[in-house]
Order: C-alpha cells, then sequence, then structure tokens
C-alpha cells in the first residue's frame, strides 16, 4: 500500500478540519488567553498555525527548490509572521485556516511521487544535510498536530471539551 501525495492531502485536511473546530469552539474573548510565560496566546497560536503553510509552500510548490539557505528560510519566516500578525479576529483566523489549508492540500496532492521523493538540501551545520520533500511536508501535518494537542489541553483549562473527546463520549 502507498502513502503518497493524494492520501497526505487528504489526512492534512482532517487534521486543518480538527484545527478549524478547535478554533471555533473556543470563543473569541479567549483568543488572548496565555497558558504560561512566554507562551503564544490561543490567538497567536491559530494565527501561526493559519500560516504555517506559507514557508512550505514557497520552497515546494512555488520557488520548488532543491536546497535552502539561512536567508531562504528566514524569509519565508518573516512573510509568515507578517501574515500571521495581521490576523487578529477570530473570524479572519478561521477564514485563514480554511482557505490556507484548502490551497495547501490542493496544492499538496498534485505532487507526483517522483517530487515527493526529491531531496532539498540544507547549509551547515543542519543534520542531516537533506530530508525528502516527502518527510518535510509530512512535517507541516505534524507541526499543526503539535500546536493543536496544546490548544486542546488549553481548551480543558478554559472549561471546554475538546470536540474530539466529546465525539468519543457520544459514541
Amino acid at each position: 500500500m502507498s502513502y503518497g501525495a493524494k492520501e497526505m492531502a487528504e489526512s492534512f485536511r482532517t487534521v486543518r478540519k480538527n484545527t478549524i473546530q478547535v478554533a471555533q469552539d473556543i470563543p473569541e474573548d479567549r483568543y488572548g488567553f496565555r497558558a504560561a510565560e512566554g507562551a503564544m496566546t490561543v490567538g497567536e497560536m491559530l494565527s501561526h498555525l493559519a500560516t504555517s503553510t506559507y514557508w512550505a509552500a514557497q520552497l515546494h510548490f512555488v520557488e520548488k527548490k532543491t536546497d535552502v539557505s539561512y536567508e531562504d528560510f528566514g524569509r519565508y519566516m518573516a512573510e509568515g509572521k507578517a501574515k500571521a500578525a495581521a490576523l487578529t479576529m477570530k473570524a479572519d483566523i478561521i477564514a485563514a485556516l480554511e482557505s490556507g489549508g484548502h490551497d495547501f492540500a490542493c496544492q499538496l496532492e498534485q505532487m507526483t511521487d517522483a517530487q515527493l521523493a526529491e531531496h532539498v538540501a540544507f547549509p551547515a551545520p543542519i543534520q542531516p544535510p537533506t530530508k525528502s520533500r516527502f518527510e518535510m511536508l509530512l512535517g507541516v501535518k505534524e507541526h499543526e498536530m503539535h500546536h493543536r494537542g496544546q490548544l486542546m489541553l488549553i481548551e480543558r483549562m478554559l472549561g471546554i471539551v475538546p470536540h474530539l473527546t466529546r465525539a468519543r463520549q457520544n459514541r
């Protein structure tokens, strides 16, 4: 059985759908909640996720680089951070999660197995010195799942039962 671009895109859609549900379940007046000093607020974390696909899309779909420099990565991060900073209202964050997730998944599912197998090189001293596009793109989904786990714990701190828990309890 093969796990390729179509399966990864569908899996990312599921992850993003769950992130959007969390964003909808948390009241807008709690988007300023910060779980600990130095941590992102709920709104900052959701804005971060809404724009976190930007750098990967630039690298893999737009510029199609086979090596990435510190300057490239810094530029991608700065542009993504500026996009995230512009998202301050719940409705705008959710719209960005929806549109960005849709666009990323559509681009992802168009990739061929050969494209997913291509390696991207990193500057020293980064180890390993290369990663496949497949591994890097899978990392985008893993990154979102990491933050969504944080958000689900924050939901508990705010007195909200996460939607996946509610669904399991209903079954």
